[in-house]
């Protein structure tokens, strides 16, 4: 079995880890998420924080432990069998080719009229998955540009943002409605979903160097940035708009400058949201693509999708979603995917939380309950998704076990 080589160290870990987290959800997620938790979106936030703190613990520890191409598909091989090992891997591949196409739709969105907002959707895909195939070095440096770009535009944001005058009513204004159980989850939900990219890191592990000491770092790291970036930019969207308005608009970091007296730096907002998403579709293809091909060495899917390319590349497990991926952008709606790539991304964290819960001796760096706590609230958070999301997901898992059944008795 040829392996890929280890060319990123704890820097190129932590700039993948930003360019996965920091995407497009931060500049839109804000404003769904507090119209479904109100005035207690920041109860919303802490609880997304917590599974994404409990997932990205369990991540860490597996991929110290098994320093391979694959994340919880493998993690969920080695430690439960290979059918849940399956089940991750499906559901990673399935849940993040909706991710991809999200991302890309709102790339477009920002930056495009209306009716070329596919074409330009779709050409984003094959242009960044021609880089993802070029080579890890080239994916590590488009990441580092797109990333640094975006995180200059929200510091901007932020610090134009609090000239604003403080909203009518104070931090939180009027409450739209009293805040529900449900409600809260659902606002966790599309946060969980928004930052959910400490993974990415993982499934590199077969391309980082000394991966029992980089990956768990990197992804502590990288979570901690991430989150306490959230939080600032939600806590000024609160002040200066409060939670009727911010609940309402459609560009909440575009209306925060706005109400500062800075119109002029609108258009900023928008270039930065859709390099956002740029970043974020990059590093999906990548995490596809190094899931993939640990699927396919292990004839979970078709094994010519395993061959590496001569700059070392799983060149084919890149291009092939990638592929499809381009051709669903031009028909599937972007409110299905982010509630269909949710569904898949919980269940492929779920297997994470379960292996790491078998996990042993050395093998053991964090304490059990924060494994059951993230499986227990990756279930809670499925309910979140929808009925529909929850129908064609199912779907998607019925059609991956039924594929995986064909093949074995085929061979």
């Amino acid at each position: 079995m040829h392996e890929l080589a280890r060319r990123i160290g704890l820097p190129g870990a932590v700039w993948i880890g930003l360019g996965s987290m920091i995407g497009a959800g931060i500049f839109a997620a804000p404003a769904p998420a507090t119209a479904a938790a109100g005035s207690a979106v920041l109860v919303a936030l802490a609880l997304a924080a917590v599974v994404a703190c409990c997932n990205a613990t369990s991540s860490a520890q597996l991929a110290a432990a098994y320093p391979r191409s694959g994340g919880s598909y493998l993690y969920g091989r080695e430690l439960l069998g290979p059918w849940p090992g399956f089940l991750a891997g499906w559901c990673f591949v399935i849940g993040k080719t909706g991710s991809t196409i999200a991302m890309a739709l709102i790339f477009a969105a920002y930056l495009v009229p209306q009716g070329w907002q596919r074409p330009a959707a779709c050409a984003a895909i094959l242009v960044l998955g021609g880089i993802n195939c070029a080579g890890i070095t080239r994916t590590l440096r488009a990441t580092m540009i797109i990333v640094s770009a975006v995180l200059v535009v929200l510091v901007t944001a932020i610090v134009v943002g609090l000239r604003a005058p403080v909203a009518a009513g104070g931090w939180f204004g009027v409450p739209p409605a009293e805040p529900s159980a449900l409600g809260i989850l659902q606002g966790a939900g599309l946060l969980f979903f928004a930052f959910a990219g400490y993974a990415r890191i993982a499934t590199l592990g077969e391309e980082v160097r000394d991966p029992r000491r980089v990956i768990g770092r990197a992804v502590v790291i990288t979570l901690g940035v991430v989150l306490t970036l959230y939080l600032v930019v939600l806590l000024v969207l609160l002040r200066g708009l409060g939670v009727p308005a911010l609940a309402a608009s459609t560009a909440p970091l575009a209306d925060l400058v706005a109400a500062a007296g800075a119109s002029w730096l609108v258009p900023a907002i928008g270039i930065g949201a859709a390099l956002a998403s740029l970043g974020a579709l990059l590093a999906l293809q990548a995490g596809i693509g190094r899931t993939a091909l640990a699927m396919a060495r292990n004839d979970d899917l078709p094994r010519w999708l395993a061959a590496i390319g001569a700059r070392g590349v799983p060149t084919r497990a890149i291009a092939v979603p990638t592929v499809i991926a381009a051709g669903l952008v031009w028909f599937v709606p972007l409110g299905a995917v982010i509630g269909f790539s949710s569904f898949g991304v919980l269940l492929y964290y779920l297997v994470a939380n379960l292996a790491a819960l078998r996990q042993a001796g050395d093998d053991r760096r964090f304490p059990r309950v924060l494994q059951v706590t993230g499986a227990a609230l990756c279930v809670l958070l499925v309910a979140t998704v929808g009925p529909a999301s929850l129908i064609v997901g199912a779907a998607m898992v019925c059609a991956g076990i039924g594929w995986r059944v064909v093949a074995r008795v085929s061979r």
